[in-house]
């Protein structure tokens, strides 16, 4: 049996048509974007090309995309930028319990600087509540920072309602949209928000490359200090090579949006099929509607998640438990700990499916009956 891939929230395979356009980058295109003769204007210009085409996915101007190294990087620039930029307006943060820890960990540093953070609840649907946020808005806030789809559960969480309570507000809002970016179309206007990020590698893209959106009245500190470049939000030599991958990247996405979006909701509708025909007892961790289709976490009763994971890889499944920057770590998730309190048993049973264009509805099928046996026998064991 081939391997079956189901970890695409940690990150995808390089998509072909990426591969050829940097091929093609690495062989004719090296000139560094700064420098004036033709080698650099040659850089300049796919630079630029990248640039419309970032800016075109989000319905933003060209001048509001700033490249980074990733998704964690443009977070904490949002973060850390945002904080020391306004602190004179205030020193009070709001994100939720349930964000990628490339936010908590930016906010629980400014915590030790000083700052004061909000961190607000989810309910078992794995949402922050509206209400919520407006209750814990201070005249003292001066940042916003909430995810726009959970990376462990794919909740796609109210961005836009959020954004209506901050519309008379100082506070800038920033949303982490590295799961959203791949699966749902998004337009900064239409969604209100001042700063958002996403990234390549999440989308068929290379590594090491990601974009922060920042509408263009809003100020950051700069956390890097050296040149001119990215308007000195982001000084150091641009990684062309990997902005013109990532710029191939959302132009495939682009053109396919709606065909992946659709092959995603199939194969999760077929791996819960086969898993009820399998007679397999689990249920989904989350809402059942507000989600991505291509992100589902389930919950399975009497196993034990590390033994889980370790037959499904014996057996050619490639599946988490969770966010893999994490992946290391024996604590439970804080995602699954946030909707369900500490001791509930889904913190040490649950697995995230994540979806790839690549993989078909039969083999969910093969899935289903591959973890049939695997659970009957750590069922035994944890019993």
């Amino acid at each position: 049996m081939e391997p079956i891939y189901l970890d695409h929230a940690a990150t995808t395979p390089i998509h072909s048509d990426v591969q050829a356009k940097m091929t093609d980058v690495m062989q004719h295109h090296f000139g560094n974007p700064s420098s004036i003769h033709r080698y650099g204007r040659d850089g300049r210009k796919l630079l630029d090309e990248s640039r419309t085409t970032a800016a075109k996915a989000l319905n933003a101007p060209f001048s509001s995309i700033i490249f980074t190294s990733g998704g964690t990087e443009a977070n904490n620039l949002a973060i850390f930028g945002t904080a020391h930029a306004y602190r004179a307006q205030g020193n009070h943060i709001i994100t939720t319990t349930i964000e990628h820890h490339a936010v908590l960990h930016p906010c629980e540093q400014l915590e030790a600087a000083g700052f004061e953070v909000t961190y607000l609840p989810v309910d078992q649907s794995g949402q922050v509540r509206v209400q919520d946020v407006q209750a814990a808005l201070r005249d003292d806030t001066i940042l916003v920072t909430i995810m726009a789809v959970n990376n462990e559960t794919g909740v796609v969480q109210p961005i836009q309602e959020i954004s209506d309570v901050l519309t008379d507000h100082q506070a800038v809002f920033h949303t982490d949209a590295v799961q959203m970016f791949g699966v749902m179309p998004i337009d900064v206007t239409e969604l209100g928000v001042d700063l958002l990020t996403a990234s390549s590698h999440k989308i068929y893209g290379p590594k090491g490359v990601g974009l922060l959106y920042k509408r263009d009245d809003i100020h950051l500190e700069q956390q890097l200090l050296g040149g001119e470049q990215e308007r000195k939000w982001r000084p150091g030599t641009e990684n062309t090579l990997a902005i013109a991958g990532f710029n191939q990247a959302i132009q495939t996405l682009q053109a396919n949006r709606e065909k992946r979006h659709e092959h995603y909701q199939a194969l999760q509708d077929r791996l819960i099929l086969e898993l009820e025909k399998q007679g397999i007892e689990f249920s989904v961790n989350g809402d059942l509607t507000q989600r991505v289709p291509n992100i589902i976490n389930l919950s399975f009763p009497k196993t034990e998640v590390e033994m889980f994971l370790t037959n499904l890889d014996l057996a050619g499944i490639a599946v988490s438990s969770g966010s893999a920057c994490t992946a290391g770590s024996i604590d439970p998730s804080h995602v699954l700990k946030a909707m369900y309190g500490e001791k509930d048993a889904r913190l040490t049973n649950s697995i995230r499916f994540s979806f790839g264009i690549d993989n078909t509805e039969d083999d969910m099928q093969i899935v289903a009956e591959k973890i049939k046996p695997i659970i009957e026998r750590l069922e035994k064991v944890v019993t």
